[in-house]
């Protein structure tokens, strides 16, 4: 069997078996206009990911990814945020989404008067067969500044480590890059 076919078929079924185990869980709050976010990115560290859940106790087998974004301090603003579940293809060394059962689609996170929103989600999957390496994961998360309907900014970011005050995090003040599921 190929090095190609070995890897891509527990990864079809990996993509296959994925599910949400949680819904969108909106932290606190942040908004600004258009020309405030300029603004807003000079006086803030700007939009970070993490991952925050890894394959615990409370969670098995799940990947939790969780973001946060600075409000533009308007509530005329919409922010969203788009959580994707990315596995690492060693054949070629490149990230690869898993699809629709490891996208959150655009969660509304709340107006753009809160200094700051962060919103997460929890994706469950099947592990790799025995014998089989383990799945390494990571997130990217899409940030949308919206205003009347319009995009106004986007930014994207990988999951990073460092980010304790991420909210839900299991066990407490987890922040990691990325995530292996066994």
């Amino acid at each position: 069997m190929s090095s190609c076919r070995a890897i891509a078929a527990p990864l079809a079924a990996l993509a296959g078996a994925l599910a949400f185990l949680a819904a969108a869980a909106p932290g606190m709050a942040a908004e600004m206009p258009p020309t405030a976010v300029a603004a807003a990115v000079a006086r803030d560290p700007g939009p970070w990911a993490t991952v925050n859940v890894c394959d615990t106790t409370g969670h098995p087998d799940g990947i939790g990814i969780r973001g946060a974004m600075p409000g533009t301090g308007d509530r005329d603003d919409e922010l969203f945020m788009r959580l994707q579940v990315q596995f690492f293809r060693r054949a070629d060394g490149s990230w690869r989404g898993l699809g629709r059962g490891a996208d959150s689609g655009f969660l509304d996170v709340g107006h753009g008067a809160a200094r700051v929103r962060q919103a997460g989600q929890t994706f469950t999957l099947s592990p790799p067969a025995a014998g089989q390496p383990a799945f390494l994961l990571r997130g990217l998360v899409t940030f949308e500044w919206r205003r009347g309907g319009q995009v106004v900014r986007r930014a994207r970011r990988v999951t990073s480590a460092g980010h304790d005050d991420a909210i839900g995090a299991d066990p407490a003040g987890f922040s990691a890059a990325t995530c292996s599921i066994r």
